[in-house]
This record gives C-alpha cells, sequence and structure tokens, in this order.
C-alpha cells in the first residue's frame, strides 16, 4: 500500500445512483439450497421466487401470532 495517495482528478459522487437497491448476498447451507432448487425445479419457478414466497410466508405466520 502506498504511503500517499493522489486524488486531486477524483470526482466526488461520480458512482453514487440516488435510486440504487441494495441486495445482500444471502448463503443457504449445500443441504437446504439442493432441496429448495430441486422443489423450484419440480414447479417450474426460480429458486430466489421460491425461497421469497416461502419467507414471506414465514413473516405472516409470525406476525399473526404477535
Amino acid at each position: 500500500m502506498k504511503s500517499e495517495y493522489d486524488f486531486s482528478k477524483g470526482v466526488r459522487g461520480k458512482f453514487f445512483q440516488p435510486n440504487a437497491e441494495l441486495r445482500l448476498p444471502i448463503y443457504l447451507d449445500a443441504d437446504v439450497q439442493r432441496y429448495l432448487t430441486e422443489r423450484a425445479a419440480d414447479k417450474g419457478v426460480p429458486l430466489g421466487e421460491m425461497v421469497n414466497g416461502l419467507l414471506k410466508r414465514e413473516i405472516q405466520i409470525i406476525e399473526s401470532v404477535k
């Protein structure tokens, strides 16, 4: 690493996008991913869509018992 960096030609906010959406990576255990991937393929839906549906139902259950 250099002891000093030259930012004199830098442009503040050059890559800033106010409407950018932050999408966090989610890491599933291998056995969970394999199972869900197989079930999604059986139903003909994308894995992400299936996982989101399962999580939304789980949230509804949690909220209903509060």
